[in-house]
């Protein structure tokens, strides 16, 4: 079994699920490696400070700030539970410890939903919404700087593309419904 990403892999090396023996996709190029790693890391970078900028400006984590705003660009600023996961790319049960959290603040508040007993909304407050705009502006800024001062027009019209490419390759594109790149 070959010990790097772009070395070619042998059969023996294929998954029970993936490509049958003799069908393996091609190992990845230096390049494709380099740019999968790129996209990677740059992802993390703006997640890390997005996450300590949010903290310590307004004393909430960037998951927080994702499950605002997705109450405030949802309908009637409410959303069942499982579709706020969804949108602010959280477990169920990291919702439910951050909805714990939020609500604790006052932040959103917990509707039972009248035609399921088993399901809830999360309805965004008056006070998340004032938390929300005042966050706003540090996230903003964080993109601003981190990602879009260091991009061209050109850059950013080719990145939005590239990414949409992506996105509309993806099998779960039609299962992520209204999510959070829908």
């Amino acid at each position: 079994m070959s010990t790097s990403l772009t070395e070619p892999r042998t059969p023996a090396a294929a998954s029970a699920t993936g490509p049958a023996a003799g069908t393996l996709p091609a190992p990845l190029s230096a390049e494709e490696l380099a740019a999968w790693r790129g996209l990677l890391c740059a992802h993390a970078m703006l997640v890390k400070a997005l996450d300590a900028e949010l903290e310590a400006a307004h004393g909430f984590p960037l998951s927080s700030f994702e499950a605002l705003e997705a109450l405030a660009s949802a309908s009637g600023r409410r959303l069942r539970m499982c579709e706020l996961a969804e949108r602010a790319r959280l477990s169920r049960s990291g919702l439910t410890r951050l909805a714990d959290r939020l609500e604790r603040a006052g932040l959103i508040e917990r509707v039972d939903c009248a035609s399921d007993a088993r399901g809830s909304f999360a309805v965004l407050t008056a006070a998340g919404t004032a938390v929300l705009a005042a966050a706003g502006p540090t996230y903003a800024d964080v993109i601003r700087r981190r990602l879009l001062d260091q991009l061209s027009e050109a850059d950013l019209a080719r990145l939005g593309r590239v990414c949409e490419r992506v996105l509309e390759a993806s099998p779960a594109r039609e299962a992520r419904g209204s999510g959070c790149c829908a």
